[in-house]
């Protein structure tokens, strides 16, 4: 690949990325799972934890802003193409000179990116309404662990976005993926607590070792090799969903090309 070449898909994925930040500020459904549902969940965890003092105040924070990142993945990202199709425009992205993987890739940046906004809407209801002031007691490395969960659920997302086309079946199982996540990831209570078949789910899941890494730095109830195996395994993880991804996307386009079924659901 080119430098001329990279220069012209960095473009693609920043015209993306704005059109997707325009377009999912307009959307009520969108602007739902990221802000509000988020903050419904830190305020019934407030709430529940209210009599434990401001221990388990950044805990919640992170756990809430965690499930509007996967909510974001899950229903905006995965439907990225989905909705390409919905409008008439997936023709034309597939027979563009562009590869639709890159425009795919800034629509997720764009949502991924987005959804963090639960995280400081929940951090500000824990001060406004509850009084607390959560404290991050390794910020350093927390921003790091921040970014990396940033990578590994965009990589995530560019495995989920073409699944919904090649199969639209599996869209139809969309709403009940959200919660399992949830709980398999950690975001609001140790996996330590689910029945001990359940661990592997949790270990392939990038989501997990995103919020393990989140909440070891913000609590500073970590050490170096714990932090480092987080780090490591989103990192590895994203490697295997981009190659993931790839086999995907050329899955979808020779769908396109040998089907002609991309506008059909």
């Amino acid at each position: 690949m080119s430098v001329k070449q990279i220069q012209i898909y960095a473009r693609v994925v920043v015209q993306a990325f704005e059109m997707a930040l325009r377009s999912n500020f307009s959307d009520s459904f969108i602007l739902f799972g990221i802000l509000v549902q988020p903050l419904i969940v830190a305020t019934l965890a407030f709430w529940m934890l209210r009599e434990r003092g401001g221990d388990y105040v950044i805990f919640v924070v992170i756990g809430s802003g965690m499930t509007g990142l996967w909510t974001s993945l899950l229903f905006v990202s995965g439907n990225s193409i989905t909705e390409e199709r919905w409008t008439g425009t997936l023709e034309l992205l597939v027979g563009a000179p562009t590869p639709i993987s890159v425009v795919t890739l800034g629509k997720i940046l764009a949502n991924t990116i987005q959804s963090l906004l639960s995280m400081v809407l929940c951090y500000t209801v824990a001060v406004l309404v509850f009084g607390y002031i959560p404290t991050i007691n390794q910020p350093i490395l927390f921003a790091i662990s921040l970014f990396l969960a940033v990578i590994s659920y965009v990589c995530f997302g560019l495995v989920v976005s073409p699944v919904f086309i090649i199969n639209p079946e599996v869209q139809r199982l969309q709403n009940g993926l959200e919660f399992p996540v949830y709980i398999l990831s950690g975001f609001l209570f140790p996996i330590a607590l689910l029945p001990i078949w359940t661990t592997p789910i949790s270990y392939v899941l990038a989501p997990y070792w995103a919020a393990l890494a989140l909440h070891a730095t913000s609590s500073g109830e970590i050490g170096t090799g714990q932090l480092a195996l987080s780090w490591g395994m989103m990192i590895l993880l994203g490697v295997i969903y981009l190659f993931i991804s790839r086999s995907l996307f050329h899955r979808l386009l020779n769908k396109a090309r040998a089907d002609a079924t991309l506008n059909m659901q």
